[in-house]
Parts: structure tokens; C-alpha cells; sequence
């Protein structure tokens, strides 16, 4: 099986930066939210207190403005074409997709794409709170062994290094810059 990262790697862009933004323009209430989101960036990125988790979970308190599911579906409806052309001409039945996302964003487009698999940070949509830790890094590991203990990854691909744990685990993996894809030089390690 092919295992890919989301954003970056088969959407051109930060689906959640993207998603964010577009509600941002249909619901101007969300500025009010900004004095916390500043405060929160700063505590998190600059001091380093508290976990990235704690952090989305005070980005996400933007959906109490939104129609969630309207907006997600309209938000696809408009990026869907973000979605790279590599993937689209090599995706197969099996792929699985893993991302820090959240997966009540993903689906949609994953189920648009006809992907069966997908593995992504379980977010609350009423409360904005995560189940779980965000799937990122060792935890995109854990997760993957948890809907898949037997089975091996013949491809990765992703654009970022936080994901070599997951890489190591593949025949091969691979680096995705824009449109660029470079094999991944990998130390293999134990995790």
C-alpha cells in the first residue's frame, strides 16, 4: 500500500490554514477570536508551554461561527482543484492518507477522491476538542499500526521531515516539494 501525507505533499497547501481563512471571510465574528489566537501563538511558538494539541484545540473554538458542514463542503467544492496531479495519475484503491488535520475537514474530499483510508486527528465539532493527540510525527505511526498491524507501506510521501518515523517504515519514501517529488534520504532508525 501507498501511505501519503495531506497538506503539502497532495494538496497544495495547508488545508486547515486554507479552511480557516475561507471561514474567516464568511464569518466575520471569528476576529474576535483573535486576541486569544495571538496570545495562545506566542505561548505555544515563542515560550514553548503546552503541548500542539492545546494549541489547535484554542484555534478550532473559530467553528463555533461556522455551518460546519456547509462550509466544509463549499470550502472543497472551491479547493478541490488544489489537489496535485501526481497523486491524481498514480492513486490507487488502497491509498492511505494520514495527516495532522482534522479528519471531519479531510473526509469530504477524501470521499470526492474515492480514498477509503484515511487516518487524520480526530477534532470535535462541537466542542473543538481533540480525541486523542494531534497525528503527527511518532503518532502517525501509532495510528497507522492501529488500523493496520500487519501490513506494510510500499511508498510515503510527505513534504516534511516530522514525518521520517513513518517514512522509515517504508520500502521506499519519498519528499514532495511543490511539484517535485525527490527521493527521501533516509537514516533508517529505530523507533
Amino acid at each position: 500500500m501507498n501511505v501519503y501525507d495531506f497538506d503539502n505533499t497532495i494538496y497544495n497547501g495547508d488545508s486547515t490554514a486554507d479552511f480557516y481563512l475561507f471561514s474567516l471571510k464568511r464569518h466575520k465574528k471569528i476576529v474576535l477570536l483573535f486576541p486569544s489566537l495571538i496570545l495562545s501563538t506566542i505561548k505555544f511558538y515563542i515560550f514553548k508551554i503546552g503541548t500542539k494539541t492545546d494549541f489547535k484545540e484554542k484555534m478550532y473554538r473559530f467553528l463555533k461561527y461556522c455551518d460546519i458542514k456547509k462550509d466544509v463542503n463549499d470550502f472543497w467544492n472551491k479547493n478541490q482543484n488544489k489537489i496535485k496531479k501526481f497523486y491524481i495519475n498514480q492513486k490507487n484503491d488502497d491509498d492511505v492518507i494520514i495527516s495532522a488535520s482534522p479528519k471531519f475537514l479531510l473526509e469530504p474530499m477524501c470521499k470526492k477522491l474515492g480514498i477509503k483510508y484515511l487516518i487524520a486527528s480526530e477534532v470535535s465539532t462541537e466542542n473543538y476538542k481533540y480525541s486523542g493527540i494531534n497525528c503527527h510525527g511518532k503518532e502517525k505511526v501509532r495510528r497507522f499500526y492501529e488500523v493496520f498491524p500487519n501490513s506494510q507501506i510500499h511508498n510515503f510521501y510527505s513534504d516534511s521531515y516530522s514525518d521520517t518515523p513513518l517514512a522509515n517504515l517504508a520500502d521506499k519514501a519519498f519528499m514532495v516539494k511543490k511539484n517535485n517529488i525527490f527521493d527521501w534520504k533516509l537514516k533508517r532508525q529505530s523507533l
